[in-house]
């Protein structure tokens, strides 16, 4: 996870200018309405921009973070009143209370460890109805998407309401296809904030496995926000869409 996230509400208020509303929202929300789902869990929701906006589309939404200062920001949004927050994990879901299941913007590859991204996976199909369904995004080792983690490619300005921050990214491999970043954020009054966490990209097979050992199936995998194939997009992206399946008998 994003260390500077729980406690800093400056690097919340960067996130929302470094993040607005994009293809990936629009393709998210296009997912949504293909299914019946009245009820939606946003599992790290963040600062709740897909959240308020599934609300908004007539979803009873359920957006869980463990960042406080985040869900804080999330909350005083206009619309923030439509969404049930949570400050935890899957694992305070309540069992079969949900039809669909988010996890969006690589929040998937916060969780290095495979027991910890396991449980998660548990959670969520513990908290997903039968033919309950999982969609999430996770980027493609690939296409190396730490290559541009360095001073010089990655630096920025970012406009925020009392002027600009710099901004740019650094980045050590820690172990085949896991990564520890650090941005760092440089304010117009002269603060330096750094935000770390450590991420592991997952392979198309390995996050085949882990669906499938969590009591998923995997229905498609997107290699872009077009609905390309994988490997065919320069979105270099895999985007999951994953269904419960039902439990064998014994």
């Amino acid at each position: 996870m994003w260390i500077g996230e729980f406690h800093d509400p400056r690097l919340v208020e960067v996130y929302d200018a470094e993040c607005p509303w994009g293809w990936d929202d629009d393709f998210f929300m296009a997912v949504l309405a293909e299914r019946s789902a009245h009820r939606v869990v946003d599992l790290g929701c963040g600062t709740g921009r897909l959240a308020i906006a599934m609300a908004r589309a007539g979803h009873e939404v359920t957006a869980v973070d463990p960042a406080a200062a985040a869900l804080a920001a999330a909350r005083r949004k206009s619309g923030g009143e439509r969404v049930h927050w949570l400050q935890g994990s899957a694992g305070q879901l309540p069992a079969r209370s949900f039809d669909a299941a988010f996890m969006t913007s690589h929040v998937a590859q916060s969780f290095v460890d495979d027991e910890e991204w396991d449980g998660v996976l548990r959670g969520l199909r513990r908290a997903l109805v039968p033919e309950g369904r999982l969609v999430f995004d996770s980027s493609d080792p690939a296409f190396e998407p730490w290559a541009l983690w360095n001073p010089r490619d990655s630096w920025r300005a970012v406009v925020l309401p009392d002027g600009e921050a710099e901004a740019w990214s650094e980045a050590a491999e820690v172990e085949p296809n896991v990564w520890h970043v650090t941005e760092r954020y440089r304010f117009a009054d002269g603060r330096e904030v750094a935000n770390s966490a450590t991420l592991r990209f997952r392979t198309e097979p390995e996050l085949r496995a882990s669906l499938r050992e969590a009591g998923f199936r995997v229905d498609t995998i997107y290699g872009g926000w077009g609905r390309e194939p994988v490997g065919l997009s320069g979105d270099g992206e895999f985007i999951v869409i994953a269904v419960v399946a039902p439990r064998l008998m014994s």
